[in-house]
């Protein structure tokens, strides 16, 4: 059967079948902004955990939590998330990696090498955690804090350095493209909460409270395929009713390999509804650009999709965000 024919078939079983029908029934339709502001009012987590709280969602991954964690680890095998840093300009990396020698191994008398580095992360092409002070809405940070607390001298609130600890959970793939039986989504395609539902019942796998969802739409798998494109434009990615399915199901962390949003999202006047719905609304953490291809294919081998996680961002005071180097251990 060819791809084309078991993604056409793949999407007709999905479109038809009760379960999913039902799934997208109860999902919100989100076609516009005011869809979208509505749906805030109702479910933001503002004070959920307290006035002063500053860890959002991930309040949610409990030490209990961490504790049934680490039981997933069985073969002691660790796979990256991260993509290498681009160094080179590109489509999709207008910022590249600065990497500078400092001191290397070419004079005879050399003891030791060294470098230095300059990045600026947040975009579409380095792995990265973005901070609850990341993202702004009317005025307004996650938990109600107000975004004139993020000066020139960084963010007096919800930095990245609130994750000084790191975060340690239960880490859950849903690889939507080896469901479609494709080896990536095509720019613009939309991936619905009806889709998750469709993996866990594929892979007997439930997303439950305090878990990190990885999803993967094979971004990278097509970029070495074809090339890199503007995804500030066209991008694969989850569409904003996703969002209800995240806070129903109480999870702390989503990591995707492209920007999290589809692009172009779908929603009327609304250009990235999901990145607001998830920073701003529920304090759920998120991590942009994920590789997660080693991690499709050590899980496809084992037909293993929950894992350990390990998350440990750079302790920058005030930060916005940080370069990461999210750990899956089988």
């Amino acid at each position: 059967m060819t791809l084309l024919k078991t993604f056409l078939l793949t999407g007709a079983l999905l479109s038809t079948s009760p379960a999913a029908a039902q799934d997208s029934a109860a999902s919100p339709s989100f076609k516009t902004a005011k869809d979208i502001e509505a749906w805030k009012e109702k479910n933001r987590n503002w004070n959920r955990w307290g006035p002063e709280d500053q860890l959002g969602a991930v309040n949610l991954i409990t030490a209990a939590k961490r504790k049934e964690a680490v039981k997933l680890v069985r073969d002691g095998v660790s796979v990256s998330l991260a993509h290498p840093l681009e160094t080179q300009k590109a489509e999709d990396n207008p910022s590249p990696l600065g990497h500078r020698m400092l001191f290397t191994g070419e004079a005879a008398d050399a003891q030791y090498s060294a470098d230095g580095l300059s990045i600026e992360f947040h975009g579409f092409a380095h792995t990265h955690l973005d901070a609850l002070c990341h993202v702004f809405d009317q005025g307004k940070m996650y938990n109600g804090y107000d975004q004139k607390l993020v000066t020139a001298n960084g963010c007096a609130k919800l930095a990245v350095s609130a994750f000084k600890d790191g975060i340690l959970t239960r880490g859950v793939l849903i690889d939507i493209p080896a469901f479609r039986g494709v080896p990536y989504l095509e720019p613009g395609t939309a991936i619905h909460a009806a889709d998750l539902e469709a993996w866990e019942k594929k892979t007997k796998v439930r997303v439950s409270s305090g878990d990190a969802v990885i999803v993967r739409t094979g971004r990278w798998a097509r970029r070495a395929a074809v090339g890199p494109w503007d995804l500030t434009k066209q991008s694969a990615g989850l569409h904003a009713s996703t969002a209800d399915w995240f806070k129903k199901r109480g999870v702390a962390l989503v990591a995707t390999d492209v920007g999290l949003d589809v692009l172009p999202s779908g929603v009327e006047g609304d250009a990235f509804p999901t990145h607001i719905m998830l920073i701003n609304a529920l304090g759920i953490s998120i991590i942009d650009n994920a590789d997660p291809e080693a991690l499709s294919q050590a899980a496809a081998q084992r037909k293993r999709y929950d894992f350990l996680l390990s998350i440990n961002p750079l302790r920058v005071e005030q930060g916005t965000g940080s370069p990461v180097n999210p750990i899956a251990t089988f």
